[in-house]
């Protein structure tokens, strides 16, 4: 079957490590379904695998990719929960948590096969493209909001570093939930498209803003840490789920976090009743994830070197 993988790991060009053609298809196991792909959405801990975080030599050629929405054997159309183990569901209950493609083929190619208990029923009112979006980066958004922030509508809410998948959820989960969504971005088309999708306003990174906000998500790091801690009320929650600028920041604002009673709170991608809440949510709602653009899976490399380079807003859908 045709897929997109890592076939060597590259830290410093990891696109050299991308290989597009043919692997095997999957074998039938116990507790497992194979899944004929549809679509699914490219995340940056694809980029990350092929950097050899999370993913060793030993494991290569990896098929890539987290996400994706299907039709199962059977027939029926569904969407991937991309967290195996810990479950005890198709794998042992003590093998740790993982994405797809750290230790199982992820979902860019023509099949996939994970663990029954793993799939989700498709509402009818999402497209395969769209709820391909939604199991990492909508649901990493979702936890954040609504489980660690524990935001009410109404509430002020930060969210740095508009135009990535993440924070493009939150913004749009948030507004759709009542929440006063503020954004930052460097690009000035980005700040205009995130205040489009219901932020109350944006700003440049670093920027004042006009009060002092409930709770922030973070994924830049380093880059925007210092801003994000001195934006947050007394008592206010700082959740983090990603550190796209780097983990180290030069100034760590302990005394500011201490002094004013401030949360930090880490956030990793969400489980089964999350997402399938997420998918209610949108079924119910109307809200749909943010589509940067879609892509058949012959040109997945376009794709990776459009994330690579930062130049979308929303979601990359690839299409089976």
């Amino acid at each position: 079957m045709f897929a997109a993988y890592a076939a060597r790991i590259d830290r410093d060009q990891p696109l050299n490590g991308l290989e597009l053609g043919d692997r095997p298809a999957p074998s039938a196991r116990p507790g497992w379904t194979t899944v004929n792909v549809r679509a699914a959405s490219l995340n940056h801990h694809d980029l990350w695998s092929l950097r050899g975080v999370g993913l060793g030599e030993e494991s290569l050629p990896m098929i890539l990719g987290c996400d994706a929405a299907g039709v199962d054997e059977d027939g029926n159309e569904v969407v991937l929960h991309s967290v195996i183990g810990q479950s005890g569901h198709g794998v042992g209950p003590k093998e740790p948590r993982s994405l797809l493609t750290e230790r199982y083929q992820g979902t860019f190619a023509e099949q996939v096969t994970v663990p029954t208990w793993n799939l989700l029923p498709k509402p009818k009112e999402l497209s395969f493209e769209e709820a391909a979006c939604l199991p990492t980066a909508w649901l990493t958004a979702y936890r954040m909001l609504f489980t660690n922030a524990n935001v009410r509508p109404g509430d002020a809410v930060l969210v740095q570093g508009a135009g990535g998948g993440v924070a493009t959820a939150a913004i749009v989960l948030g507004s759709a939930a009542g929440l006063r969504v503020y954004a930052t971005s460097r690009d000035e088309a980005k700040r205009r498209r995130a205040v489009e999708l219901g932020a109350y306003e944006a700003y440049e990174p670093g920027a004042r803003l006009p009060q002092r906000v409930d709770a922030v998500l973070e994924t830049v790091g380093a880059a925007t840490w210092s801003h994000s801690v001195k934006s947050l009320k007394p008592g206010g929650t700082l959740v983090i789920s990603g550190a796209t600028s780097g983990p180290n920041p030069k100034t760590a604002e302990l005394n500011r976090i201490f002094f004013l009673e401030l949360k930090v709170v880490g956030s990793t991608m969400g489980d089964k009743d999350e997402l399938r809440s997420l998918l209610d949510f949108c079924s119910a709602s109307g809200v749909r994830p943010v589509i940067d653009s879609v892509l058949p899976l012959d040109r997945a490399r376009e794709g990776f070197e459009k994330m690579a380079g930062g130049d979308l807003f929303g979601k990359i859908v690839l299409t089976v």
